[in-house]
């Protein structure tokens, strides 16, 4: 017997006070990045919401086994917000994925509807030719499953509700979320909110494809309402991350209405993702320090390698930056190549580690 399947569904059971420490921390780390967030300037900011938007719409999408091009994502969330761009082509899948990620974010405090819902379903599926319903709730006959295992001995993990089922209760669903929201009659917490909204979500399964992206979507516009802003929250980077716990914990909810270990796993998944957030703000504002310290101290190619530094985020280059890596990067010949590693450092924008051919090099921040 599936959740939905009881007879007092959608009626989750689990007791608010056990999650008010998680409630009391969320507001407090989401306080601490937006004061973070006011020590960056305003290009420094624009920086921030394009990278975390775009890191978000490519774990989601990773989640799902859908790998999608980073600079290409990029490029249509600055397009959309009317930033300076390539003007590259960009791929249906990122144009559709980028598009419902800057809408979630410019519209987060409206009340979630149908239409919304349909819009976002449009998007993800920009480009597919091999669904029958986009753009509204499934309507197929065949069962609803999420299943794993070989061809003809598939292991079941989950059955959603039969596509006739789908609009009552989505209806349903749609009523609970904006009454249940922060400006709603029956308000809940905003981190219990955001999990049994992902849950729920999750079990009634509308869409013949996308469930689990739109899901993460609605549950970031619940903690962006309870906040009164947009989010800005790497909360895909933090499931993908880990994803078989993520899938293990919604198949350990989906059969009974007592689902406390979701909410807490949910919650403490939210910390995480406000955690890496924090790091990606404070990387931001040692990079606004770095360029401050050495401005005009660097010749074409060596700001052509930092730049290539920055952008590979919060871990760097995997292992440091060799002399090989340089020479790469900036087509230098190797005696050029030394010289200008042998300068970075005595000017302290790099630190060396190693010897001869294990010798790397690293931007020298406060990180």
């Amino acid at each position: 017997m599936w959740n939905w399947q009881h007879r007092n569904w959608p009626q989750f059971i689990y007791n608010e006070e056990d999650f008010i420490e998680y409630e009391r921390q969320f507001f407090e780390k989401a306080g601490i990045m937006q004061g973070s967030i006011q020590h960056i300037d305003e290009a420094g900011q624009e920086t921030l919401k394009i990278d975390l938007m775009s890191d978000e719409a490519l774990k989601t999408s990773e989640i799902e086994g859908e790998f999608l091009n980073r600079d290409s994502l990029q490029s249509s969330i600055r397009r959309q917000f009317g930033l300076q761009t390539d003007h590259r082509k960009i791929p249906p899948a990122e144009q559709g994925i980028a598009e419902m990620m800057v809408d979630l974010y410019k519209n987060y405090h409206a009340p979630l509807d149908e239409k919304n819902l349909y819009y976002w379903h449009k998007t993800l599926t920009n480009g597919r030719h091999d669904l029958l319903d986009i753009g509204r709730f499934r309507t197929h006959e065949d069962p609803m499953q999420v299943v794993s295992g070989p061809i003809g001995r598939p292991v079941i993990h989950f059955e959603a509700p039969p596509s006739g089922q789908v609009p009552n209760e989505m209806s349903r669903f749609i009523h609970w979320f904006n009454e249940t929201g922060k400006d709603g009659r029956k308000k809940l917490p905003a981190l219990v909110h955001a999990a049994v909204t992902h849950l729920y979500f999750e079990c009634i399964h509308p869409f013949e494809d996308g469930n689990g992206r739109i899901g993460r979507a609605i549950s970031e516009k619940s903690l962006s309402q309870s906040l009164g802003r947009p989010v800005l929250l790497a909360l895909s980077h933090t499931i993908e991350e880990n994803k078989k716990s993520y899938y293990e914990a919604l198949e350990r909810n989906n059969k009974d209405l007592e689902i406390s270990g979701w909410i807490s796993y949910f919650c403490e998944t939210v910390l995480k993702a406000q955690d890496h957030t924090q790091e990606v703000i404070k990387f931001i504002i040692e990079k606004g320090k770095f360029y401050r310290r050495f401005e005009d101290r660097f010749n074409e190619r060596q700001q052509k390698v930092v730049e290539r530094m920055f952008n590979e985020g919060v871990n760097g280059f995997k292992g440091g930056l060799s002399a090989k890596n340089y020479a790469s990067i900036t087509g230098a010949p190797s005696a050029t190549t030394t010289r200008d590693l042998s300068k970075m450092v005595e000017i302290g924008a790099f630190k060396k580690t190693g010897e001869l051919k294990s010798t790397r090099y690293f931007l020298n921040i406060d990180y």
